[in-house]
């Protein structure tokens, strides 16, 4: 039995069409958020909603795909893992933190297009992609100049 696990699954909304960039080396990387929301009931009994902003980071061909099949308003299927880098801030010299999730899986749900016609290969419902048996980049690789 494994001794710690690491892994999240989302199904939500994106809140913004992906940004994707290139490493120096070339390696596609994409960007991008998802809505989460849950419905609960308050101390005076009236419904609340609750939304979740979560940012997403994909690696090499899934970053591809994210690119050419993903916009927003589209409802994901995502597997990944959590992963907190920091770093120092040129300008106040403070230490900053960011918690993304690093995606393995996704798959679309459904298309952003919200019932418009385009490209025939955005009207796909289920489009599996996976990184499994791919490496991602290492520290070394993930040049800060990515302004993401």
């Amino acid at each position: 039995m494994p001794k710690s696990v690491n892994k999240v699954i989302l199904v939500g909304n994106v809140g913004k069409d992906p940004e994707v960039k290139y490493t120096p080396g070339g390696m596609p990387v994409a960007r991008f958020s998802v809505a989460t929301s849950e419905n609960y009931k308050d101390r005076n009994d009236e419904w609340q909603e609750r939304t979740e902003w979560h940012s997403i980071v994909a690696w090499q061909r899934l970053a591809e795909i994210v690119c050419e099949y993903v916009r927003k308003g589209a409802k994901l299927y995502i597997e990944g893992r959590l992963q907190t880098s920091s770093w120092e801030d040129h300008d106040s010299g403070a230490r900053k933190y960011r918690t993304e999730i690093v995606a393995r899986d996704i798959v679309l749900l459904s298309n952003g297009n919200r019932g418009q016609t385009g490209d025939p290969r955005r009207e796909r419902k289920d489009i599996p992609a996976s990184t499994d048996g791919m490496q991602e980049p290492g520290e070394a690789e993930i040049s800060e100049d990515i302004p993401f």
